[in-house]
């Protein structure tokens, strides 16, 4: 088996990545553009190299750019991002764990299910106290104030 191009495993990776992050499975989204969903698994590995018409039709599907595939390739001059969400899949797909990987990516798309604002804000303070103290720094440092989590005042019996 021949070793796939670094730039088209780079592609490969940011498809699965968004694809992840867009709740379709490869079934889903080879159905919607005619293809395998192994067809897809090879493009998401790198095997097949994703040609420009196709790539287009992924970007138009996935409501992304169709730069958000080149962006973070190695050894390219980068272009600030497009979207902030694509900052944070890049940071997502550094994780080398497929399993925390696709965790990451399944909660962001969950996060942005929530309609209520409070409860959003809470579980936001939650995961980066839980963060905070997993690493070993102050809540603080993590990255920037973090506001107070006002209690829920106790009832008395």
């Amino acid at each position: 088996m021949r070793k796939p191009n670094p730039y088209d495993a780079h592609v490969g990776a940011r498809l699965r990545a968004c694809r992840t992050l867009a709740g379709f499975s490869q079934e889903r989204l080879g159905t919607s553009v005619q293809l395998s969903f192994q067809q897809i698994q090879k493009y998401e590995k790198g095997l097949n190299r994703i040609g420009a018409s196709r790539l287009q039709q992924f970007a138009q599907i996935l409501n992304v750019p169709p730069s958000y595939f080149f962006e973070d390739m190695p050894g390219i001059e980068q272009q600030p991002t497009a979207r902030p969400e694509h900052a944070v899949v890049s940071e997502i797909e550094q994780d080398k764990s497929p399993v925390s990987r696709r965790q990451a990516l399944e909660l962001v798309r969950n996060f942005g299910k929530i309609t209520d604002s409070m409860v959003r804000d809470r579980i936001f303070q939650l995961i980066k106290a839980a963060a905070a103290s997993y690493s070993g720094k102050p809540e603080g440092e993590e990255g920037g104030e973090t506001p107070a989590v006002a209690a829920t005042p106790a009832t008395e019996a």
